[in-house]
């Protein structure tokens, strides 16, 4: 579960551009129609919940979903997943 996302948040962050808001409908994609990973009510409630938190869009929304479907370790694999190909590429 762990790798699965990682690799999924890392390919969001090297295929995606205009920020949180870009990244939004890749993950949606990934995370809701591609892996069935949570129902799109569920998505919609985290979308909500990461505008509401201080920080980046893209980021709180991966910490969340990470959390949702690992506990900690998860949201921890998840954010790195996405914040490390933007890392790379500056």
């Amino acid at each position: 579960m762990f790798w699965d996302l990682f690799s999924t948040f890392v390919l969001i962050g090297f295929f995606s551009f205009g920020g949180g808001l870009g990244m939004l409908p890749l993950i949606q994609d990934a995370v809701v129609y591609n892996h069935g990973w949570l129902s799109a009510g569920d998505f919609a409630n985290i979308v909500a919940l990461s505008e509401m938190t201080p920080g980046p869009l893209a980021v709180n929304s991966a910490t969340y979903i990470g959390y949702k479907m690992a506990g900690l370790p998860g949201s921890l694999f998840a954010m790195l997943g996405l914040i490390i190909p933007p890392l790379i590429i500056i």
